[in-house]
């Protein structure tokens, strides 16, 4: 099913397909945004982010990530035993987010939880198919999914909004638009990743398994167990992150202060999606497929240029942050373009930092990722709740920034000595650190 290396497109040319219907996916957001703002309170915000880094938390775990391996296998009768048990695991998930969801809202623990469910189906499945069609290297599809995702997300939401609208922006009530939009958006966005099929369809694959394909899920399984046991936990850690910082922010300033933050960190973090979602996708089989030293060289190439984006981006949140919240979104969110400025470093950082992550994954490092993010994760809520109690959200946002930058420089700097690269055939490195 993989394409040819003759035959592969450029990592230029994929990047730039997948930058194009990520612009796009982005831009609609950003162009939007401003409306849907004017549409929802800062409540409504703060309580749809809740929901929303909970569901998310759960939807990365939902298939133990085994769909990440895909652009790995090294043959079809792999990558079609890896899908059919991503699947498996998916619907099991599901099954085990109606009662969790339930128990969720009957103890007022969580808003909107009655979504869980579907949001579980809708970012699973989305993600198991777009690791599928980047196997494929369906760049295209790929960008026009993107496009679906986000876009459609942001559309859904203004016209659930503009019709909720009754003389004056929705109260807390309407946050239920806000969540449902992005569901709907994700369905729409799986609809052009079902191709290629897999030997035999998707019915073949999706029927009870033969005794064969459980044979192959079983050894897939076993083969790719640090994508269950350590990428997993890992990619759980940087959505807890977030699940804990909403709860940290709500309990020292209330729901208003979480709005603040879950738009900030929308806006903030939008170009770093855009960035960051290309050029992973398209990099991921391209260092699966490298000699040590070109892979590299890279991504070395790659921090050189991403970090002077990220510069240009820090100075003009730090400069005029707040003017631009208050210009764009209206006087109310003016504290959101305040956290804005004082999250500029940190986010400067993540922007380099967000297509980084395949890198680990290519290598076969991801015990030593895990271990450095834990150490992240820490000192992020760490330097929030201290911020927090010293000097209120504005506090907490640049202790954040001046604890997390370090912290990425010292991942930067491992990751561009990296020394345990594997060979192109796959052969598992001696893990530990370069």
């Amino acid at each position: 099913m993989k394409a040819a290396s003759g035959s592969q497109p450029s990592l230029t040319r994929a990047t730039l397909t997948l930058l194009g219907g990520g612009a796009l996916a982005q831009l609609l957001p950003l162009l939007l945004g401003p409306f849907i703002a004017r549409l929802f309170t800062p409540e409504a915000f703060g309580l749809y982010t809740r929901f929303a880094t909970v569901a998310a938390a759960l939807a990365v775990a939902a298939s133990l990530r085994y769909e990440q391996a895909l652009p790995l296998a090294r043959s079809d009768d792999e990558a079609r035993a890896l899908l059919a048990l991503a699947l498996r695991l998916l619907l099991a998930a599901v099954l085990l987010g109606v009662p969790l969801g339930w128990a969720l809202h009957a103890l007022g623990a969580l808003p909107l939880a009655v979504l869980l469910a579907p949001a579980l189906a809708t970012a699973g499945l989305l993600q198991v198919l777009m690791l599928w069609a980047n196997r494929a290297q369906r760049f295209g599809a790929l960008a026009t999914s993107r496009v679906l995702h986000y876009g459609g997300a942001a559309a859904l939401q203004l016209v659930l909004g503009w019709a909720l609208w009754r003389g004056a922006a929705s109260g807390a009530e309407g946050a239920w638009a806000l969540a449902l939009a992005p569901l709907l958006a994700q369905l729409l966005a799986c609809g052009g990743l079902w191709r290629p099929a897999p030997a035999g369809g998707w019915r073949a694959l999706l029927v009870p398994a033969s005794a064969a394909l459980r044979t192959q899920m079983r050894t897939v399984a076993r083969q790719q167990r640090d994508f269950a046991l350590i990428n997993t936990p890992h990619a759980l850690l940087g959505l807890l992150q977030d699940a804990l910082a909403v709860a940290l922010l709500v309990a020292w300033s209330g729901e208003a202060a979480a709005g603040f933050w879950g738009l900030a960190l929308r806006y903030l973090k939008a170009p770093a999606t855009l960035v960051g979602g290309a050029v992973s996708q398209a990099l991921y089989p391209r260092l699966a497929a490298a000699r040590a030293d070109d892979a590299r060289r890279l991504v070395r190439r790659l921090m050189a240029l991403l970090g002077a984006l990220a510069l240009g981006l820090m100075a003009l949140l730090l400069l005029a942050g707040p003017w631009l919240f208050e210009r764009v979104f209206g006087p109310p969110w003016r504290e959101a373009g305040e956290l804005a400025r004082a999250l500029a470093p940190y986010i400067a950082a993540h922007f380099v930092a967000a297509p980084l992550a395949v890198v680990t994954m290519a290598w076969r490092a991801q015990r030593w990722a895990f271990r450095l993010a834990l150490l992240g994760q820490l000192a992020f809520l760490a330097a929030l709740a201290l911020g927090l109690r010293q000097g209120g959200l504005l506090g907490g946002a640049w202790a954040v920034s001046a604890v997390m930058l370090p912290y990425f420089g010292w991942y930067f700097w491992r990751l561009a000595g990296w020394r345990d690269i594997p060979s192109p055939l796959g052969v598992p490195p001696r893990e530990g650190a370069p």
